[in-house]
């Protein structure tokens, strides 16, 4: 079992087990937890396709997260995955076109990518809490941009000693999301809408899982935060796997010679999904370079191109709504590693963020990033003609944010003549935006709503319905809450003390 411990990205050195990181998710310190070094993974990559997804997730697991024993790894990854919620037994399939390679990472119980990581948390969190001998009760707070929210819901509802709160933009997600959220089943779970961005939603979290004073009131009801989004290192983990599966995919199939570079496209706003699959180059996947490819809340994909952080820009509402975010949580863990773990650095830049709303990374940093990454964006116009193009073109529907990356790989390809074959993570179901896609393929769907779009789209595409979401207008919506994010804390302690 490797000894590394994780860290904080603002200087707690004294580094905890990933048990422990898991289950406090933030770092005492407001930071993120990383790995203080990147074991590798030795697979042998003209072999690694003969992995099931559930054994390669195991040996992943196995190697990053010490501190679990491997007969809990084994659980952990059985019990997520073999419940029986996904629509196909890969899990995660790859669909190629060309040198284009989309990995569908969306048929898990939610039609979203957040599904293969957080179908393992809650088993990895209530492990963690039984191997620290913690007996406090967890709360899980978190922000979402559409997708967390269900998936986390979805793999937390009814947990044991555990309550899950979760706080979504009230108009920034599509129906199908919302509906996925608000008819959410379990005694343990709150839901509740915030008038105003993903971004007021998350600063919220944030602040009352690093307060002193919130964190006192929980430990009179003997109870502990954490939290389920890409800020807990037990979420970023588990997606390194699907990167590692769908390499092996295309060596298989032979689009890739074994050890031959790939680059890896991903739609981002909070950038743990790129982030992930930075960490598997880490630990010995073969990438060439990282496209992150932005909507028009474009402070991320600015960022790769001139170094300078910028948060000071007006939010757009877009039809790529989980991509609505100006905060990247997760660059914190990449400015860390590619400063030489320079925690003050972090510590100064994520302070001129808070008071500024910008900062500026040194050269040498900037060199780095520019090195391994590419940025760019697409509007909602260039989008929507992405889509439409794309299925004439090859009879294959993307959602928003997947055409998104599309998109701009297509440009990135155009100026830099790269012909590097390209890995897509194709991060939701069409059909969870169905608006956005039917009017970008047929452009009569003005008076239809998304739930009846569902079908149509079903009919005009011939495309089998996923069973998630089969019936789900006729759902009941179970949870009503919303509050004004000056009145986040107020819900949280109200949530606390329900039911004791």
């Amino acid at each position: 079992m490797n000894s590394f411990k994780f860290v904080s990205t603002r200087g707690d050195t004294q580094g905890v087990d990933a048990p422990q990181a898991i289950v406090q998710g933030l770092a005492p310190d407001s930071g993120l937890f990383v790995p203080e070094w990147f074991p590798s993974l030795d697979f042998d990559l003209a072999k690694i396709h003969q992995l099931s997804y559930c054994n390669l997730a195991k040996q992943i697991l196995k190697q990053w997260l010490p501190g679990y024993t491997a007969e809990a790894i084994d659980a952990v990854v059985s019990n997520g995955y073999g419940s029986g919620t996904f629509d196909t037994p890969e899990l995660a399939p790859v669909k190629s076109f060309g040198t284009r390679h989309f990995i569908e990472l969306f048929h898990g119980p939610t039609l979203a990518f957040k599904d293969l990581a957080l179908s393992l948390l809650p088993h990895l969190l209530v492990e963690g809490r039984h191997l620290k001998g913690i007996s406090k009760n967890t709360v899980i707070l978190t922000a979402t941009s559409g997708d967390t929210g269900s998936a986390a819901l979805t793999g937390f509802s009814d947990v044991s000693e555990t309550k899950i709160i979760v706080f979504y933009p009230d108009r920034g997600i599509s129906p199908v999301q919302k509906k996925q959220m608000t008819c959410q089943n379990g005694d343990n779970i709150f839901v509740c809408a915030v008038d105003g961005t993903f971004d007021d939603a998350q600063n919220a979290v944030k602040a009352i899982i690093s307060s002193p004073a919130m964190k006192a009131h929980l430990a009179e009801f003997n109870g502990t935060f954490s939290t389920a989004n890409s800020m807990n290192i037990g979420r970023l983990v588990p997606q390194m796997v699907y990167y590692f599966y769908a390499y092996g995919q295309l060596v298989h199939r032979g689009a890739v010679a074994p050890g031959a570079p790939v680059n890896i496209v991903v739609p981002s706003g909070n950038f743990g999904n790129c982030l992930a699959a930075w960490y598997a180059r880490e630990a010995g996947l073969p990438v060439n370079r990282f496209i992150v490819a932005s909507n028009a809340n474009c402070g991320l994909s600015d960022f790769f191109s001139t170094g300078t952080y910028n948060v000071n820009r007006d939010f757009q509402q877009t039809c790529s709504p989980s991509m609505d975010i100006l905060v990247s949580s997760n660059l914190e863990r990449l400015i860390y590693h590619l400063s030489g773990n320079d925690a003050s650095q972090v510590s100064r830049l994520m302070e001129e963020l808070k008071n500024n709303g910008q900062y500026n990374v040194p050269p040498e940093l900037k060199t780095a990033l520019q090195n391994n990454f590419s940025g760019g964006f697409a509007d909602d116009t260039e989008c929507c003609r992405e889509i439409g193009d794309y299925y004439k073109e090859t009879g294959y529907v993307l959602d928003p944010h997947t055409a998104v990356a599309s998109r701009v790989l297509s440009r990135y390809q155009e100026k830099s003549g790269d012909t590097t074959p390209a890995l897509i993570a194709a991060t939701a179901s069409p059909f969870k935006f169905t608006s956005t896609v039917f009017h970008a393929l047929f452009d009569d769907c003005s008076e239809t709503s998304d739930f009846e779009l569902i079908h149509e789209l079903s009919r005009r595409c011939e495309l089998e319905i996923p069973p998630q979401i089969e019936n789900i207008e006729a759902w009941h919506p179970l949870h009503s809450d919303h509050c004004h994010p000056s009145d986040v804390a107020e819900y949280v302690r109200n949530a606390i003390t329900s039911g004791e």
